[in-house]
């Protein structure tokens, strides 16, 4: 039952919604852009946006304005991300678009290269005893690195390349105790790491599909434990081994495989090579997990697609190297190379071409 007594409590309420309304009505209107750029239905990121309710209390006015400069923060990075160059889905017009726009960093790497960065850098390379790997030792051999190989069998040409003491043989990227062990011991016989380059990898031959019922998931499950657990099993070791410089670079040789969207493009009506794509898809999505958590450690992580190489592991394509600008392994480890030098904090978790530099979608 009303009562007198509640009168002033009344009035004070009264006054106080008379004073909001009054501020409100004296407010700038804010207006709406519309933005082709921007994904969703964010408004324009202009300071009249930010709001403050001038009745509320200081907690309410610093919430109030976190959140729309939260909005807006979201909104400028939707329009970066929709400005990022990617490279060329199909391969050949990749390579026709190389030429006829002279292209130098993509059909000559040595136009931009210069790996002196490397000199003095202490550089583990697994799979390094022949193909990309063995040219990537190679290369950063010659530029003054001391090289690393983890493998499962050496040879004389890479023992006079890298010195015997340098190379841990026996050692399957599948195998969690033989790793953990290899990167303990490389820490202890030489120190910190500068470079993890995981380079191992493996591709089935018979090109895999469905309706000739050629699927094999043993090999299937036998590439994701190669391609993708393989450098996740590397990386962590060498992590928990402590054997990482504080700003060290982990990158990890991936496919353009691993792209689903480009999978419309380079696999259109046939599909195929089942395991391969998994694979990498895998190791693509292991690779940004990495980057993610790592990144608090000062580790940056890199996928880098290496091209075309004209390898053992391609040698399936052979037929289509020329036509698709396939290049010799030497060329390859350059380009890995260059990307790796390049790999930083603020391009951990990347996906890269390194034929051109550019980025690959998921």
């Amino acid at each position: 039952m009303f009562s007198f007594r509640q009168t002033p409590l009344v009035l004070i309420l009264i006054a106080v919604v008379v004073d909001v309304v009054v501020a409100w009505t004296q407010l700038p209107v804010p207006s709406l852009v519309t933005n082709a750029n921007i994904n969703g239905p964010f408004v324009s990121a202009t300071p009249s946006l930010v709001v403050r309710a001038t009745s509320t209390s200081t907690s309410t006015s610093t919430t109030t304005t976190t959140t729309t400069t939260a909005l807006n923060a979201a909104a400028a990075d939707d329009t970066m991300s929709d400005t990022v160059k990617y490279s060329i889905a199909d391969q050949v017009e990749r390579f026709e678009n190389a030429k006829a726009t002279n292209d130098e960093r993509f059909l000559d790497i040595s136009t931009v290269y210069n790996g002196a960065e490397l000199a003095g850098k202490r550089i583990l390379v697994t799979g390094g005893n022949r193909g990309l790997g063995y040219e990537i030792a190679k290369e950063a051999v010659s530029n003054g690195a001391t090289v690393i190989v983890v493998c499962r069998s050496t040879n004389t040409e890479l023992e006079e390349l890298v010195g015997k003491y340098n190379i841990y043989p026996g050692v399957d990227v599948t195998d969690n105790v033989a790793v953990d062990k290899a990167l303990l011991d490389i820490k202890k016989d030489g120190g910190e790491l500068d470079y993890v380059i995981n380079n191992a990898g493996y591709f089935y031959e018979p090109a895999e599909t469905i309706l000739d019922a050629s699927l094999n998931f043993e090999e299937q499950l036998k590439q994701i434990n190669i391609c993708a657990l393989g450098p996740l099993r590397v990386n962590a070791a060498a992590v928990n081994a402590k054997a990482l410089a504080a700003d060290a670079k982990l990158i990890i040789i991936t496919s353009q495989a691993g792209s689903s969207e480009w999978r419309s493009t380079q696999n259109k009506d046939e599909g195929g090579d089942y395991g391969h794509h998994m694979s990498r898809a895998a190791c693509n999505i292991a690779g940004v997990l990495q980057a993610e958590e790592l990144r608090k450690k000062g580790y940056s992580v890199v996928l880098v697609h290496p091209g075309f190489n004209r390898t053992e592991m391609t040698a399936k394509y052979a037929a289509i190297w020329d036509k698709e600008g396939a290049v010799e392994p030497h060329v390859g480890a350059k380009r890995v190379l260059y990307e790796a030098m390049k790999s930083s904090m603020e391009t951990t978790g990347q996906f890269v071409n390194a034929e051109d530099g550019l980025q690959i979608p998921w």
